[in-house]
């Protein structure tokens, strides 16, 4: 297996206020270089048939207006879609909002020989949900797909189960640095030391929970 810690690095991770349609928002962005071209990135992002493969399967009509529905996860309507280079969705975990109160955009460029691809999530978050987790809420959840793509795309499979993903040494190490790097991102976005370790301590509590004797 290749090494967790490692890939995670590869990620560059930001957190700002923005806005969506619905009002002020939080923003997260995560940006990394793939050593493939763009085309076999979109083609990954995009493949219904390859999507389960890294990611989650994913259901609806898959094109400029129509409304998907990711399995066990969240689901919105494709806003645009510029192949092979932009991807830009609601993403809803309740039901359909009338507004786009979050976002979820996809970016692809060439960069050194290989894509450089930016996700990025803009959405209103419930104050009380951002003073718990902060930016990891949702930042988290988007290193382990990024971490996903890059397996899939090097010809790597993580070999694990859905209830193995809970218990494995290698996963939790990941996710618990991936709570860490946020906390990095949020504090030089501004954030209070001592708010942000608590976020970090509650994100981590999330995604690392307790293992059962």
């Amino acid at each position: 297996m290749k090494d967790l810690l490692e890939e995670l690095r590869r990620t560059d991770r930001t957190v700002a206020d923005g806005e969506v349609a619905a009002g002020p928002a939080k923003v997260v962005v995560l940006a990394r270089t793939y050593d493939a071209d763009v085309e076999d990135v979109w083609d990954a992002l995009t493949d219904p048939e390859r999507l389960p493969r890294w990611f989650l399967p994913v259901s609806g009509e898959l094109r400029p207006g129509g409304r998907f529905q990711v399995e066990g996860n969240a689901g919105g309507v494709v806003r645009a879609c510029e192949p092979p280079r932009r991807l830009l969705v609601t993403w809803e975990m309740g039901p359909p909002s009338e507004q786009d109160a979050s976002l979820v955009e996809v970016r692809l460029a060439e960069a050194d020989g290989g894509t450089r691809l930016e996700l990025e999530h803009r959405a209103q978050v419930p104050p009380e949900m951002w003073d718990q987790f902060g930016p990891g809420a949702v930042g988290v959840g988007w290193d382990g797909a990024l971490l996903g793509l890059g397996l899939h795309l090097a010809g790597h499979d993580l070999g694990l189960t859905p209830e193995q993903l809970g218990t494995d040494p290698a996963i939790r190490a990941f996710n618990t640095e991936s709570a860490q790097a946020w906390g990095r991102a949020h504090r030089a976005a501004g954030g209070d030391t001592e708010a942000v370790a608590a976020m970090v301590a509650a994100t981590t509590g999330f995604y690392v929970p307790p293992l059962e004797s």
